[in-house]
């Protein structure tokens, strides 16, 4: 049984310049243990997505139009505002894609750090602060007794980074969104961070659901991948599928963009164009302009709808999903 069951969420921003359709009726499942990729550009509805299960997009302008998002029984997106408070940070935590900005600059790393604790598992401070310090030590900061009490701009990038991981786990939630965790870092703390969260997934028998924009950063860790683009799922499969047998053009331009596997003195490979306007409707596949195998009919006029071409992997494009031998010639 899923731990978590999303089905046909939608998402809409409404501005003055009209509805923003920034997620599009999505659905996906995560399992006990898993770990599950987003990807996409950036817009893509990577962030948005996990912000509406967590009631955390400002509400105006965004507005839930549809959806459930169940999670042992509970569907997040109708629940009461204090079920809610009790799962968000307990059960269900988020690491946020910016530490600098994340972490509040006036309090200190203890403060930030305990607050879960007195909240959902009340504890006093003193043992709140042990538990703390073990949290820090567990992310590999060393001299945690007195760092523990240091502000976040005493801290590098890669150690506040290591700060919001340990405050996410440190209530050992079920399921941790990791939103980015490794933006703006070096390759080598990077890489780190991501060993990091593995071991304490290990550890700790968490969920994962892994929202980044660089195919490259997720090969080694993720079970199953979904590639978003303009709100919408337009390829979804095990890791190895996506790899290795892509059925999206989207997907595919996305695998040649990656540096490491181009070949060495060759032009980076860049997508041509730009994202769609999220504000403007569209009738037919969102990447029609950008694709370069598209053609007018039926890219340009048919609806798109992510559907299954084997077992544990699916696709939105019309032409693979119509077994078009020319689709895959990229």
């Amino acid at each position: 049984m899923p731990l978590l069951e999303v089905d046909n969420l939608t998402t809409h921003f409404h501005t003055r310049n009209g509805i923003v359709r920034a997620v599009d009726g999505i659905s996906f499942s995560l399992e006990p243990g898993e770990t599950l990729g987003i990807v996409g550009e950036s817009g893509s509805g990577k962030s948005v997505t996990c912000y509406s299960m967590l009631g955390l997009i400002p509400q105006p302008p965004g507005r839930i139009e549809s959806g459930t998002a169940i999670f042992d029984g509970t569907d997040l997106l109708c629940c009461p505002n204090e079920t809610l408070r009790n799962i968000r940070g307990k059960r269900i935590s988020m690491i946020f894609q910016d530490p600098m900005t994340s972490l509040n600059p006036y309090l200190r790393v203890s403060t930030q750090l305990i607050e879960p604790l007195l909240i959902h598992e009340g504890l006093s401070k003193k043992e709140a602060l042990k538990r703390a310090i073990a949290a820090l030590e567990e992310v590999g900061i060393q001299d945690a007794p007195k760092r523990v009490h240091f502000y976040p701009h005493e801290f590098s990038g890669g150690m506040r980074q290591r700060v919001m991981i340990a405050m996410a786990l440190i209530t050992h939630p079920e399921i941790l969104i990791a939103d980015e965790p490794s933006t703006a870092l070096d390759v080598t703390v990077q890489a780190q961070i991501l060993d990091l969260i593995k071991k304490r997934q290990q550890d700790l028998g968490t969920a994962v659901i892994f929202i980044t924009h660089d195919l490259g950063v997720v090969a080694g860790s993720c079970d199953r991948v979904n590639v978003m683009y303009a709100g919408k799922i337009v390829e979804s499969g095990v890791t190895g599928e996506i790899y290795y047998k892509s059925r999206h053009p989207y997907t595919l331009s996305l695998l040649k963009s990656i540096p490491s596997l181009q070949e060495k003195g060759s032009e980076l490979y860049t997508i041509p164009g730009m994202p769609p306007d999220l504000s403007q409707e569209f009738t037919g596949c969102p990447f029609f302009e950008r694709c370069p195998v598209a053609i007018e009919d039926p890219c340009a006029t048919t609806a798109t709808i992510l559907k299954d071409l084997q077992p544990d992997h699916g696709t939105s494009c019309l032409r693979y999903q119509r077994e078009d031998p020319t689709a895959i010639e990229m």
